[in-house]
């Protein structure tokens, strides 16, 4: 009787396995089958124009006038301005988050961390149309100050009003700030205890222990963290359609500039023919972008890792 009974648990243990171990396999299968399926739509909708427009014209053009009588297509500007904005943002957060989750986890008391931490997780919470509706209510009027300040009296710069690539870049550099801190924290919370006991033991600050002991502790999930922050600040679009102007010039600071994200979100809704696949092609390129990027990022992540 007790064999029977065993018997019976040890099938259901199997069958129990075998079921999560086909779901899990399904949920993998449907995995890659939307990334393969989403890069071959891509790849189909975005190489025509490569081939009507030419590499050269449309990569490497300065121009973009796509309902002219005689239409140019360049969005070399507008790969600029995601570059230059998505790494200036980077440069901006990613520090300052960073040292939030320092502060959040090794120096604030339980208390305060209390406080900031959910504060900090809100940010995460709030629609990017929000962040987008602030920086033009608030960061764009003084920004258009700033602007006046700075070039009063001069002939040939083109006021903006504030809507300029520094505030897209101001308000990217505050949407991954949620993001770039939450996964840091966690990864600094799993540093061992012993770590930093061993530090202190052997004379080492405070400081010190942190920024030499911990933190490359903690760097393989702190480059998540940098790895995420960028895909949002690459992807994102309403915001940045709000505050930064949406003109296509070079990515100077107090230019009007448009981002690969916003020329989709600005163009796709009455764009036909030829200017439609062009702008698939954008698309296309944004797609790279953040493929080549999470990639380069992952190998970083896997040397980090592996010198752990």
């Amino acid at each position: 009787m007790a064999n029977t009974k065993t018997n019976s648990k040890v099938k259901t243990k199997n069958a129990v396995e075998i079921t999560a171990k086909g779901i899990m396999t399904v949920c993998a299968v449907i995995a890659v089958f939307a990334v393969f399926s989403i890069t071959l739509y891509m790849i189909l909708k975005g190489t025509p124009a490569f081939v009507k427009v030419g590499v050269p014209e449309l990569l490497f053009g300065s121009v973009w006038k796509p309902t002219a009588k005689v239409p140019s297509y360049g969005i070399f500007n507008i790969i600029l301005s995601s570059i230059v904005g998505t790494g200036a943002s980077v440069l901006i957060g990613v520090p300052v988050g960073l040292l939030t989750a320092v502060f959040l986890t090794d120096i604030a008391d339980k208390k305060l961390s209390s406080v900031v931490q959910p504060a900090v997780e809100l940010l995460a919470a709030i629609p990017s149309v929000i962040y987008g509706l602030l920086g033009l209510m608030l960061l764009n009027p003084v920004m258009y100050r700033l602007e006046k300040l700075i070039f009063a009296g001069s002939e040939t710069h083109t006021f903006t009003g504030g809507s300029n690539m520094l505030s897209a870049i101001i308000v990217l550099a505050i949407m991954i700030l949620p993001t770039v801190v939450n996964v840091s924290a966690s990864s600094i919370r799993a540093v061992s205890g012993n770590l930093r006991a061993a530090s202190l033991a052997l004379g080492a600050t405070r400081l010190q222990t942190i920024f030499r002991v911990v933190i490359p502790a903690a760097k393989s999930g702190i480059l998540t963290g940098v790895v995420l922050g960028i895909g949002r600040a690459l992807g994102e679009a309403m915001a940045i359609n709000m505050v930064a102007g949406g003109s296509v010039n070079l990515p100077l600071p107090f230019n009007s500039v448009r981002f690969l994200t916003t020329q989709l979100v600005s163009e796709m809704g009455y764009a036909e023919g030829l200017h439609r696949q062009v702008l698939f092609t954008v698309g296309l390129v944004l797609f790279v972008f953040i493929l080549a990027i999470n990639l380069l990022l992952q190998r970083l992540r896997k040397k980090a890792t592996d010198n752990e």
